[in-house]
């Protein structure tokens, strides 16, 4: 019987173990640990998904800041930046409607046209004016539903942006979050409008 290198031996030896696994031969028996299987908790709970919405928050106002303090260049690179980190962009398409958005522009499933919808400058998206790079001072979310579904969350509610002057704008926001492997959370869903006002 050919038994595994020293090397091998050892790694299951100093891995943690589930049971003992015992091999015998005509001469001599050996007696081997079992390592324990990985397992991955891959569900999203309610403390991630608020400390992604807070991230988001910080996101944006980190782009506003960039913006004021250094310009085109350095608020589109710190948008380059929070779109990693918040959205899914590097898996595929991502569900985004932004607030301020037309036809035929209003979803922006690809970096490049969130990108634009950030800061501006682009153009291929000739509206779009820069949304984070307004002068915004706070961001506060509150949440009307949150969700959770194993590796995904969904909430709904409401963003409180106020800008220099104090003026504060109140979007509906939607967003669904995914838990990805490495356990990094990010947005494969953001829904954003401005609030319905009846006619008078």
């Amino acid at each position: 019987m050919i038994l595994a290198n020293q090397k091998t031996v050892h790694r299951l030896l100093a891995a943690p173990v589930a049971s003992a696994l015992i091999l015998t031969t005509p001469h001599a028996s050996f007696a081997f640990q079992v390592a324990e299987p990985l397992r991955m908790d891959t569900n999203i709970n309610e403390a991630q998904v608020l400390q992604a919405q807070k991230a988001w928050c910080a996101g944006l106002l980190s782009i506003s800041q960039a913006y004021s303090t250094g310009g085109f260049a350095k608020a589109k690179a710190t948008a380059n930046q929070v779109l990693d980190q918040a959205y899914a962009y590097q898996y595929g398409p991502v569900a985004f409607k932004p607030t301020l958005t037309t036809a035929p522009q209003t979803f922006r499933a690809t970096k490049a046209g969130a990108l634009a919808y950030f800061v501006g400058g682009d153009p291929s998206y000739p509206n779009d004016k820069g949304f984070a790079i307004k002068p915004w001072k706070s961001c506060e979310v509150r949440n009307q539903v949150i969700q959770l579904h194993g590796m995904f969350a969904t909430t709904m509610g409401n963003v409180d942006l106020t800008d220099a002057k104090g003026a504060v704008t109140t979007v509906d926001k939607t967003w669904t979050f995914i838990r990805e492997p490495d356990s990094s959370i990010r947005i494969v869903l953001h829904h954003s409008s401005l609030p319905f006002s009846a006619a008078k």
